[in-house]
Parts: C-alpha cells; structure tokens; sequence
C-alpha cells in the first residue's frame, strides 16, 4: 500500500486498516513460530504498512490540531 493511497482515506478508514494488519502479523506470526510460512516476505511487508498508516495518521492528527 503507497503513501498517496492511504492520504485519500479517512482517519476512520486508517484505523480499520491499521487494525486488519495488526491482526494479519499477530496470525502469520504465531503460524510462523509452529510452522514454517509460505512467503515469510509478507510480514515485512505488514510491519510497513503499519508504520506507513501509523505515518500518515499521525500527519492527519498534527494537521488538524494545526487549523484549530
């Protein structure tokens, strides 16, 4: 998921996604410590997705404390 594609969602919408991630690392990393994943890449990717929506919703927050 690209930066610019998370800037048109919602903070609502952000969150939802935030939080389907976190649930998909927490599955494939217990699956992994009982059995060895198909595509161990894919949690790589999941911890950046995090840190991208984390990114971009903390920009929205600092945004809108700054019009007010």
């Amino acid at each position: 998921m690209k930066a610019d594609e998370i800037r048109e969602l919602g903070p609502d919408d952000i969150r939802a996604k935030l939080a389907e991630l976190e649930e998909e690392r927490f599955r494939l990393r217990f699956r992994g410590a009982t059995e060895s994943l198909s595509n161990p890449l894919r949690l790589r990717s999941i911890r950046r997705d995090i840190a991208r929506l984390q990114t971009v919703l903390a920009e929205k927050a600092r945004t809108t404390e700054a019009a007010r």
